[in-house]
Parts: C-alpha cells; structure tokens; sequence
C-alpha cells in the first residue's frame, strides 16, 4: 500500500494523513469548494476537488471519489467516519474497483447498519439485549400491546437510524400513537427507511462502549471501554477512558460480550461495541458502529496505540502484533469535541468567520483539528472543529490538564462548545463519576451559565477600569 485516499474531511481526514505519512505512505486529500483552504488539503501530497459544498455534490459522491483513487493510482481508500464510512455499496464498489477499502466488509456493515438485523445477528450469542421487538413495526395496535407487555415508558428508534434521529421516547399509551407517527416520519426523511422498533426505555443508563480489532486471520481483541454518557441531544459530546465505574471483572465481561458482538457478522478492522449500563450493572447490546470512532483517541492514549495504523495494517492482511493478555491501561484520558455550537441556544450551529484561532499546547494535550485562522465555518457539514483530549496518571489529572487547556483555547468569530466543557468537567457529579445519560438536562443551566458569564466579564471590565484609574493617578504623581 503506497497511496490512500483519505474520503473525507476536517480533522479526521488531517489525523489519518498523519499516520499514513508516518507509515512512509503518500495521501490523496478531496475537498468541496468550501474546503479548498482547509488543513487536511494542504497536507496531503495530492488534492482534488470533488464538488460543491453541499455533500451530496462532493463528499458522498461515491463513484467519482473511486474514479479519483483509480486516475490517481491510489491503492485504497480510507473513509475516515460520517459520509460514506458505513455505507455497504460504497465498501462494495472500492472493493469491486480493485482498490481497499480500509474498513470493515460491506456485509458486516449492511448487518450492523441495521439496528434490527445486528439484535437478530447477535441474539445467538447470548449477548444481552434491551427487552423489545425483535422486527419492524408499522401497526398501532400491535405496537400499543408491545408496549404494554414491557411496560411504560419505551423507546421507539429507526431502525437505520444514529445521532438520535428517528428516536421518541414514550411515556403513557395516550402519547404512543403520535410519537411513533413522528419517529417513522423522520426515520423515512432522514434515512429513507422509515423502519422502526419498540424497546423498553432505560431511564438513567450509562453509555459505555468497547473498541474492538479484527483481522483477517480469525483473531480478535478488544481495548478496554470507553464511557460517553456526556451527550447533547443523543449525541455524545464529552468521552473518557476507561470509565469511572466499572470493575476489571465487569470490563472483562462487556469485553468478551463486544468480541462476540464482532464475531457475529465477522468483523475485520477497527469497530465500536455500544453498551447500556443501568444502575444494577447489568450491560444491554445497543449498537455496532463500524468505523473508527471520533472519541478513538483517549483508546490511544491510554493503550499507548495507533488505530489509524492498524486499521491500515490490517487492511494490508497483516496479524494484529499482540494478544488480548499483552493489553493494558495506563492513565487516564478525557476528549472534548469542540463544535461551533451556542450551547446557550440547545446547541444549535454557529458558523462564521474563525476571526481568532489559537490551540492550547502542553505536555499531556493532544488537538486533532480541522481549522485555522481565517477560515470560514461552513453550514454544509458537522460543526465539529476539532477535537480536545488530555491525559493523566489518575482521572483527577486528566480532568485538571482538561480544564487547563480549555483556559487556552482562543476562538472568537463563533459559538463553541468549550465553556459547556469547562462546566461539565468543573461538575461535582462528573468529578465524583455520578452521572448518566441525563447529565445535561439534570444539570445544564445555559441562561445560569450565561448570566455567570456575563457578570464575570461585568467584574473584568471594572477591574480593568480601577487598574486604568490607578495607573493614571500614578503618572499624574510627579507633576502634581
């Protein structure tokens, strides 16, 4: 393997360039007329653009980015995660154009892109699964006896669905009938498949979820948990690991579950296993995402690993170069994701202008980004900037170089996500590790921390205005 095409943007596309340069690999960046000044095209040792901004026109324009891989004589391409990471066709057709697709086989993604066939896929395991329908339902009725057999409240999900579309959460039968009306709605909007199911809501469930290799050689291994329960409308927003409550014997567990997971549709590459915690312990099967996550940093920090690489080790047909015994953690890691978010208006977009772009620097810091001063915040993709992650001996360590490095961040021109960051991680619940899904509606005061916000800045100017008086009066000294 001596070139990739990188299928995407921002500061995934930047990070996995990085390691394929260290790999003594050359790369292919495609950008959109909206990226053409960004980071990740000037890095790569080629670039083409793909189209107009709106991703329809370039960044899932899977034919034209084979054909560019083919004119180019990349040997594989790599899709980085959102776009077309998880879309089986477009696996296929790399595949079937002679190139590598460096990524999990189309039939692995097709069975766990589908929430209903992955249930089925693993069932056979034995793995744990939320009680639930175990096929699409369409019929109000049947659906209003389902509900009443695992009780109120329920989670109606698209079965196609992720980041939280599709997904109603149903308290008493009177509300059923229009929840589901609205969940198959924008299931179908959304996805193109307006499938839906039934599951039993867990209420105050921890998010944990377990990063899993496999290669072509039939072995499998896991690198121990990482906790998302920090999200924002059913998407994560602050990652961590290894997670503050479970036990080596629980770790153990949801890891020999997340192998199983993967054997269950042969799964070869870099994948996620998502679990649900509930308050007793007891683990539930939620997911499979098959790619690499955006949190799959604090794995590396704290395993000392490089996923990009042995995703395009394994792609190469090489053995993964350890065993699950060789394994072990050490430290501890936090992420942020920096979006360009108001936090004060429920998360909505901010782009703009990047009048002000300066990143923290530090020993234990780490930054994968996407930007630079100057450059504008497109509307077209994932806000998502870049992506903040520290490291420490403990958690408490972690957390403090966290906070540090929030203090030096400088962005000014849009809203982020970053004072949202600093209140989570300044949070006694998130300090003491007593904290669920429910984080942010429990505790998340936007108009408090706007007020707190602008009362400090109140306070600064006054300060500011008392030293301006005082160095005044101390030059007007001599003459008076």
């Amino acid at each position: 393997m001596k070139k990739i095409l990188v299928a995407n943007r921002g500061e995934i596309a930047l990070r996995i360039m990085k390691t394929a340069k260290k790999m003594g690999i050359k790369t292919v960046a495609i950008f959109s007329t909206a990226d053409r000044n960004a980071p990740h095209v000037t890095f790569a040792d080629e670039a083409v653009c793909i189209g107009n901004p709106p991703s329809n026109q370039s960044y899932l324009l899977g034919d034209k980015i084979i054909k560019v891989a083919k004119d180019l004589q990349a040997d594989a391409i790599h899709p980085g995660y959102g776009f077309l990471s998880e879309n089986a066709e477009f696996a296929q057709a790399v595949e079937d154009n002679n190139l590598i697709f460096i990524g999990p086989k189309s039939e692995s993604i097709k069975t766990m892109g589908s929430k209903l066939a992955a249930k089925d896929a693993v069932k056979h395991y034995n793995i744990p699964l939320v009680p639930g329908t175990e096929q699409a339902i369409t019929d109000i009725n049947e659906a209003k006896q389902i509900a009443k057999s695992i009780g109120f409240p329920i989670l109606i999900k698209a079965s196609a669905g992720g980041g939280g579309k599709g997904m109603r959460i149903v308290q008493s039968e009177k509300e059923l009938e229009a929840q589901m009306k609205r969940a198959i709605s924008e299931a179908t909007s959304a996805f193109g498949d307006g499938s839906v199911f039934i599951e039993k809501y867990i209420s105050s469930p921890r998010h944990i979820e377990i990063q899993i290799l496999a290669d072509t050689h039939g072995h499998t291994v896991h690198l121990f948990e990482r906790e998302c329960s920090i999200q924002r409308r059913h998407q994560k927003v602050i990652e961590e690991a290894p997670s503050s409550i479970l036990t080596p014997e629980l770790r153990d567990k949801m890891g020999e579950a997340a192998i199983l997971v993967a054997k269950s549709c042969h799964y070869i590459g870099a994948g996620t296993v998502e679990f649900l915690l509930d308050d007793d312990n007891n683990f539930y099967f939620l997911e499979m995402n098959t790619r690499l996550q955006v949190e799959h940093p604090v794995t590396e920090l704290i395993t000392g690993l490089d996923l990009v690489e042995l995703q395009i080790k394994i792609a190469r047909g090489e053995n993964i170069p350890f065993i699950q015994a060789d394994l072990d953690i050490t430290g501890h890691a936090v992420e942020l994701r920096v979006y360009a978010e108001d936090p004060s208006n429920n998360f909505l977009p901010s782009v703009g202008l990047l009048k002000s772009y300066q990143l923290p620097e530090g020993n234990n810091i780490r930054v994968d980004n996407g930007f630079k001063q100057g450059m504008e915040v497109p509307i077209y993709y994932d806000p998502m900037l870049a992506k903040l992650i520290t490291y420490g001996n403990t958690r408490e360590e972690a957390i403090l170089n966290m906070i540090n490095a929030i203090n030096q961040y400088k962005i000014e021109g849009v809203e982020t996500t970053l004072g949202f960051g600093k209140f989570v991680f300044e949070h006694h619940a998130f300090r003491t590790g007593k904290f669920d899904t429910n984080f942010v509606n429990m505790y998340y005061a936007p108009e408090l921390q706007k007020s707190e916000a602008e009362t400090e800045a109140k306070l600064a100017a006054l300060l500011a205005l008392k030293q301006y008086q005082l160095d005044l009066k101390q030059v007007r000294l001599p003459n008076s």
